[in-house]
C-alpha cells in the first residue's frame, strides 16, 4: 500500500512538472517554435530565426521581447491581408528578414516600469522582408526586398486595428506595402481589404 501511494505521489509530481513545463510563457526565439506558417492558400510566409531580429538584439528588456508570439502573429496578419489582394491565380512568398516593433522598454523609469512599452518617435516600427509574387501562369510579376518604416507612426493612426492591439502599428506597415504592392499588378481581382 506504501509503495503504491509514493509511486502515485512521484507519478503526480512528475506529470505536475510536466504540464508546468508546457504552461510556461512561449517565447519567439524557442527553437521548438515555427518559422514559417502551415501551407495554405496562395499566400507562403517564413521567417529568418528571430534571436536575429533587432527587436531582441537590440532591445534593453530581451525577455519581454522574447515574450509572446508576435512573430506568428505578424505572418498571419500578412498572409490574410495579402490573400485578400491578390488577383485570382496569383501567388505569393514572404520572408520576414527582421522586425523592430514600435516602442521601447526604458528600464531606467524604475523598476516599476521596466516591462512597459514606451511608444516615442526614436523607437519607430521596421519591417525588412523578402518577397516574390508569381502570376497565374507562374511567371515572376514582382520581387525584391521591402524595409519598411513609419518615422511618423504616433501621428497617424493605424486604419483598420484596434487601439489595444500591441501590433497596430506593425500591422499598419503592413497594410501599406500590400496595398502599394498589389495597387501596381494588372488584373488584380478586387479591392484591397474585401
Amino acid at each position: 500500500m506504501k509503495r503504491t501511494l509514493s509511486a502515485s505521489l512521484v507519478l503526480a509530481s512528475v506529470l505536475s512538472l510536466g504540464l508546468a513545463a508546457q504552461a510556461a510563457p512561449r517565447t519567439v526565439t524557442d527553437p521548438k517554435a515555427p518559422r514559417a506558417l502551415a501551407a495554405e492558400g496562395p499566400v507562403s510566409v517564413s521567417w529568418s530565426d528571430p534571436s536575429t531580429f533587432s527587436e531582441v538584439k537590440q532591445s534593453r528588456n530581451r525577455f519581454e521581447a522574447e515574450r509572446g508570439n508576435w512573430v506568428q502573429q505578424l505572418a498571419e496578419y500578412v498572409r490574410s491581408r495579402a490573400a485578400k489582394s491578390l488577383a485570382p491565380g496569383q501567388t505569393l512568398q514572404v520572408t520576414l528578414l527582421d522586425i523592430k516593433r514600435a516602442g521601447d522598454y526604458e528600464p531606467w523609469r524604475g523598476p516599476g516600469a521596466s516591462d512597459v512599452r514606451i511608444l516615442r518617435d526614436i523607437y519607430p516600427p521596421r519591417i525588412s522582408l523578402q518577397y516574390e509574387l508569381k502570376g497565374s501562369n507562374g511567371q515572376v510579376l514582382d520581387s525584391g526586398q521591402a524595409d519598411l518604416r513609419n518615422t511618423g507612426y504616433l501621428q497617424t493612426s493605424p486604419r483598420l486595428q484596434s487601439s489595444s492591439d500591441p501590433l497596430r502599428y506593425e500591422k499598419g506597415l503592413i497594410d501599406d506595402w500590400v496595398r502599394r504592392l498589389t495597387a501596381q499588378q494588372p488584373g488584380r481581382a478586387r479591392p484591397y481589404g474585401r
